[in-house]
């Protein structure tokens, strides 16, 4: 198989969460312990830093491989889910992995997957830690797939672990009140590995001291710290937040490597250039300005609607579409009702009716068209907006990913 093949027999011979939801996600560790042993457990030779978290993964891990980079490691990116590429998933210094190294893998493992019945994730995992050991990286940073507990990268002793917040989403999963799911997160906390926690609530901070207590692992409250807020790469007001995790995470890490003020200055500032995220409040243009964004929960819409607000504009418009097991009651009422919306259908089999999707914003007073795409959406929103108006393009990872 080339490389096309092999992303497609990836994606649509297994389970695969991003496209088809519940049905991929496995209930234990079993199929990851048993691909390890077999890869003869990559995990176990490099160093790593685990985070978790409901918003601010990708950016926190960004941060954090950007920031040693520029202090002259060879770092280890994995994160999930892509928006163009499949390879995206899997960077070390920036560099995506080589089609041909997926290519092999596949081809050298696929008995192996294929008997055991291993999902899309895990396998992917599998790959990762695999590249990750062959190319002796000095670092790793592992963001998990969802949860913690029963994720898939939850089989590696990191030097810290860092969960970033907690909000509602994957309820299905990880439960449906805020302690259940801040526990479930809080499975990546090791025995004696500190652990780094971004934001907190009063009812999760508990759920966390009780577990970092069990496991006698240290514990770092980063919102409590007062860090100077250095300018970053990555715009949006939640990044505040997530700084104030890295840095935290930094200062425990510099146990183990050097790391220069001015590295972590760099590392912050070229963050994107240095891993090539995109789609975190992601300006696409100016005059009507158009930002997209991958917030697609009402923890994260929440703040990137409360930025919108502080904009000046003469007339919003909102390029909106979102999955069909999202909980639209929680996430419609933070949009402005002034606000024109293009109403789309992202191109995935889990996306939600655009028609659906405008039935149930109409109980909101959120009010536009029903368009047959995204890129329908986004081309209507340009030739509508005017100088001085703006467009706003979010709702899914899957919208963000056909328009940048």
């Amino acid at each position: 198989m080339n490389y096309q093949e092999t992303t497609e027999w990836l994606f649509n011979q297994l389970p695969m969460f991003q496209q088809q939801g519940a049905s991929a996600y496995k209930k234990d560790l079993s199929n990851t312990l048993a691909l390890a042993k077999h890869l003869k457990n990559p995990e176990n030779k490099f160093k790593s830093i685990h985070v978790a978290g409901t918003n601010g993964k990708g950016s926190t891990s960004s941060m954090l491989a950007s920031i040693l980079k520029e202090a002259g490691y060879k770092v280890g990116l994995y994160t999930s889910p892509h928006l163009k590429d499949f390879r995206e998933r899997i960077k070390i210094n920036g560099k995506e992995i080589a089609e041909e190294y997926v290519v092999e893998f596949v081809k050298e493992n696929k008995s192996f997957f294929e008997q055991n019945q291993l999902s899309f994730f895990e396998m992917t995992v599998g790959l990762a830690f695999q590249y990750f050991s062959d190319e002796k990286v000095d670092l790793a940073i592992i963001e998990v797939g969802m949860g913690g507990r029963l994720d898939s990268t939850n089989i590696i002793t990191p030097l810290v672990s860092v969960i970033t917040n907690i909000g509602f989403d994957h309820t299905q999963f990880l439960g449906n009140t805020l302690e259940l799911i801040a526990a479930e997160k809080a499975g990546i906390i090791k025995k004696n590995i500190p652990v780094v926690i971004g934001e907190y609530l009063p009812e999760t901070k508990k759920v966390f001291l009780e577990i970092a207590q069990k496991n006698n692992a240290p514990i770092y409250f980063a919102q409590e710290n007062k860090n100077e807020d250095l300018p970053c790469g990555l715009l949006g007001d939640y990044q505040v937040q997530n700084k104030k995790t890295v840095l935290q995470a930094i200062e425990l890490v510099k146990q183990y490597f050097s790391i220069s003020d001015l590295a972590i200055e760099n590392g912050l500032l070229n963050v994107v250039k240095n891993t090539g995220l995109l789609g975190r409040w992601q300006q696409l243009g100016a005059n009507p300005t158009i930002i997209c964004d991958t917030a697609h929960n009402a923890h994260g819409l929440q703040i990137v609607m409360n930025q919108i607000k502080k904009q000046i504009f003469k007339q919003l418009y909102i390029v909106l579409g979102v999955v069909n097991d999202k909980d639209l009651d929680s996430i419609l009422p933070l949009f402005p009702k002034g606000a024109f919306f293009y109403f789309c259908k992202p191109n995935v089999s889990r996306g939600l009716d655009a028609e659906v999707l405008k039935q149930f914003a109409e109980n909101y007073n959120l009010n536009g068209l029903v368009c047959n795409s995204v890129s329908e959406a986004y081309i209507l929103a340009t030739l509508e907006a005017n100088e001085g108006d703006f467009i706003y393009i979010g709702g899914s990872t899957f919208v963000v990913a056909e328009i940048v």
